[in-house]
């Protein structure tokens, strides 16, 4: 090898770590979650309360349809799970709008909205691509008190769905 050539292929092994650290990471891709009233995740997010890496990726709680926890299943997102976390709980009334906000627009086919395991509200989309801020008036029928949410995302073009949970208090 001729000198200039191993002088250039040593520079550029002593840069390479350089650059990689000090490169903007770009942000995972992202998708979406209830930021009114304010999620787990929105909670994380704002640091309400101390989470984990959930803290940076509100937005990417994904995994198979037919979950129910609030992780999706995630054991990096296991924070969520974790009901005696201190979550703080909004009063609201026995219908309430949940606000989501989108940052990938994935098809969707329903999104649905769950009590104790118990379906109270779907809302079908057929397949649409969601706006980037989407709003449900869920009615709770005769649920009261302190009651986490459980909010899905069911994506029409994949098996997956996103997954939300909200600490409420209805009609308190």
């Amino acid at each position: 090898m001729n000198r200039k050539r191993k002088l250039a292929m040593s520079v550029g092994a002593g840069l390479a770590p350089l650059l990689v650290m000090t490169l903007p990471v770009s942000p995972a891709s992202a998708h979406g979650y209830i930021d009114s009233p304010p999620s787990r995740q929105a909670q994380c997010a704002a640091g309400t309360v101390q989470c984990g890496p959930i803290k940076w990726e509100p937005q990417s709680v994904e995994g198979p349809k037919g979950l129910s926890s609030c992780s999706g299943g995630n054991s990096q997102f296991a924070d969520l799970d974790d009901d005696a976390k201190g979550w703080k709980v909004t009063p609201v009334g026995s219908t309430t709008t949940f606000n989501w906000t989108l940052t990938a627009r994935h098809s969707t086919s329903t999104w649905q909205y769950f009590v104790g395991g118990r379906k109270v509200a779907e809302f079908n989309d057929g397949g649409a691509q969601p706006p980037a801020h989407v709003s449900h008036q869920v009615n709770f029928g005769g649920i009261t008190g302190k009651q986490k949410v459980l909010a899905v995302w069911n994506i029409a073009d994949t098996a997956n769905a996103f997954y939300v949970c909200v600490d409420v208090n209805i009609g308190g």
